[in-house]
């Protein structure tokens, strides 16, 4: 187990080195001049060279990739030409905003989509199989911003039993917290919870058909307890991989579920950096997304081996 985490920790390594090639070059390529941007459209010839200087965009592309993977590495992002402000402070501000949401999107989507999942496959050919299929089916097909503009109208206009926007801070107002979370979740999850839904029926039917759940219905367990130790616990890893993966972009989908519902989170602060061509921020979001989707898979690689035993280093099995 040591060996294999090390060895997918050095390939964690190798990919972000690689990602911050790739996401250094890009931004590089992008229309604009960060040095205008910065110095305003009224300014002179000198006073934009004068900031590129600052910049440290005079400077050949190799002397700026070494400076910034320097920075990166002592955990400087370096400064917004917006706002002259720590890009590291930015995104320790409204990361947690996102990460919160996310979280808060799988816990729904998770519980939604397995209990779902085993309804289905528990009333197969009967009406709730039915009923879970259209609601994965609109799910799946229904955008994210559409359904948060219904559920603010219906449950937050006309109801008002959660709030339409804003974020409450949970150390200041758990209760608050959850309110102004619960409606950006639930939106944010519907689409993994349809996934998590089909893969766990889709699982479950397959498992239940097997030889050793005949074996266990002919020593005489219930359906019930053949369903939960032998169809569940199958589709469990399943359900494992799919979350995994899925969180990188729950936090990618979470830029337009931030915008609807005015949350002050990574999406919105992803937005405004594009808008106004901040490119320091604009190239930390990306690097800080992309560190997110290898720590989550290799997070997901570990915790398979975990739910799955049988699954050893370089593909053997026991």
């Amino acid at each position: 187990m040591t060996r294999y985490l090390l060895a997918r920790l050095g390939q964690s390594v190798v990919t972000l080195l690689l990602a911050s090639v790739v996401i250094f070059v890009g931004i590089r390529l992008l229309p604009g001049d960060p040095a205008l941007a910065m110095a305003g459209e009224e300014a002179s010839p000198e006073q934009v060279a004068a900031v590129r200087s600052q910049l440290g965009l005079d400077q050949p592309l190799p002397v700026q990739f070494a400076a910034f993977l320097g920075h990166v590495v002592t955990g400087d992002l370096g400064a917004s030409t917006r706002t002259g402000s720590s890009v590291t402070s930015m995104i320790a501000l409204t990361l947690p905003v996102t990460l919160w949401l996310s979280l808060y999107a799988i816990v729904i989507a998770v519980v939604l989509g397995i209990a779902a999942g085993v309804v289905a496959e528990r009333f197969r050919g009967r009406w709730p199989e039915w009923l879970a299929n259209l609601g994965a089916l609109a799910g799946l097909s229904v955008p994210h911003f559409w359904l948060g503009i219904l559920a603010i109208l219906w449950l937050a206009v006309d109801l008002k039993v959660f709030p339409a926007s804003g974020y409450v801070d949970p150390t200041t107002d758990v209760v608050e917290w959850v309110r102004h979370l619960t409606l950006p979740a639930v939106v944010l999850g519907t689409g993994l919870a349809a996934v998590i839904m089909r893969q766990t029926r889709a699982s479950m039917i397959e498992a239940m058909g097997s030889d050793y759940v005949r074996t266990a219905r002919a020593t005489g367990l219930g359906k019930g307890r053949i369903l939960a130790r032998y169809g569940l616990r199958n589709s469990l890893i399943v359900v494992v991989t799919i979350t995994g993966l899925q969180l990188g972009g729950l936090i990618s989908g979470a830029v337009v579920t931030e915008r609807v519902f005015a949350l002050p989170g990574f999406g919105k602060l992803t937005l405004d950096a594009v808008f106004t061509r901040d490119y320091p921020v604009i190239q930390a979001v990306v690097l800080v997304t992309t560190a997110g989707y290898v720590l989550i898979n290799l997070a997901v690689d570990v915790l398979y081996t975990v739910v799955n035993p049988r699954i050893r280093v370089g593909g053997k099995s026991s």
